[in-house]
């Protein structure tokens, strides 16, 4: 059984091989900003958290599913999706990739506590047989530690981690110590719900330990 992750994001992959998967990955073609831009359009509403990243990872899946089909017919495995947000006090807040919105972030959410909403979608691959997908959205939420200075802040950001990755900070890295508590599944907090993508596997008949391949 193979898997194919619908991603190049080093934390996803990195939680991947820690559970015993070794995955080929592939970037999907899907323009965020504009797939969400067209769909609150249609619907003349502005997308919540949760919503907003199950129709991001739904689309990254798909994307990479079908050029694993073209390019791959004997592919028999899952291709994996994902997206994630932080949410507090109802804004959300995707990746800050300035060391200036960081920087404010980080003064800001002292001593607060936000939610990781993190989509997940895995779709079925079979040769000879129709897609089948299953869906699901994981949350988390996080408490910062108040007592973070703007020294250890300004030093945090200058390390570039938290310039590219949802809410500006991480769990598994030099984040960790600002954080005071996470409620909820850790990994969601890292990039992607392992025990949800479980689920969702066994839902389309595949048994999780199938999908291990790393020594």
């Amino acid at each position: 059984m193979q898997v194919f992750l619908a991603s190049t994001s080093p934390a996803r992959l990195m939680l991947l091989r820690q559970a015993g998967i070794e995955p080929r990955t592939m970037a999907p073609a899907v323009d965020e900003d504009a797939v969400i831009a067209a769909v609150e359009a249609a619907e003349s509403r502005r997308l919540p958290a949760d919503e907003h990243v199950l129709l991001l990872a739904r689309r990254k899946a798909a994307d990479v599913a079908s050029r694993v089909r073209a390019d791959h017919p004997d592919f028999d495995g899952i291709v994996i999706g994902g997206d994630s947000m932080f949410e507090i006090d109802g804004e959300i807040l995707g990746k800050p990739y300035t060391a200036e919105a960081a920087t404010r972030r980080w003064r800001a959410m002292r001593g607060r506590t936000g939610v990781l909403h993190s989509g997940h979608s895995v779709i079925r691959v079979l040769p000879g047989a129709e897609l089948r997908q299953a869906d699901a959205v994981a949350e988390a939420s996080v408490t910062f530690a108040a007592d973070v200075s703007d020294a250890e802040i300004a030093a945090y950001v200058a390390s570039g981690e938290p310039l590219q990755v949802a809410g500006a900070f991480t769990i598994d890295s030099l984040g960790g110590p600002f954080i005071d508590r996470v409620v909820g599944d850790p990994s969601t907090v890292v990039g992607m719900s392992l025990s949800t993508v479980r689920r969702l596997a066994s839902a389309l008949g595949v048994s999780w330990p199938d999908l291990w391949n790393r020594g």
